[in-house]
């Protein structure tokens, strides 16, 4: 069977609604293209959630973070994708995504970007 890339994030019940407890994930072989250039762009992504009913399938994030090779995106833009996309698969209680890019130009940049359900 071929694994392909893929924009579905799946998801299973969350074993312990009643806790409040993180899942963290360190990606650090994320890329992405320059919008502007066409680039290869490389990051390290984490990404922190608390879960509330569901929680995300990791094989489905792997592919989902794979999705973005071939696509060119800024990074605040696609940090900013990353966490729209968990939240509208998992609903969490509150999720951080950062994302640390590599030196382009002697310039590294890291976007941080949170969301807290009580806060909606």
């Amino acid at each position: 069977m071929t694994t392909r890339p893929s924009k579905q994030l799946d998801t299973f019940p969350n074993p312990r609604r009643g806790r409040g407890y993180h899942i963290a994930f360190e990606a650090p072989e994320f890329t992405c293209l320059c919008p502007l250039t066409g680039q290869p762009d490389f990051a390290t992504i984490l990404i922190d959630y608390v879960p509330d009913e569901l929680c995300v399938e990791l094989k489905s994030l792997k592919l989902y973070l794979w999705s973005y090779r071939d696509e060119g995106a800024f990074h605040e833009a696609v940090t900013n994708q990353i966490c729209d996309d968990l939240v509208a698969a998992i609903a969490p209680r509150h999720a951080t995504v950062t994302g640390k890019f590599w030196a382009r130009g002697g310039i590294t940049t890291v976007v941080t970007v949170t969301h807290d359900k009580a806060a909606k």
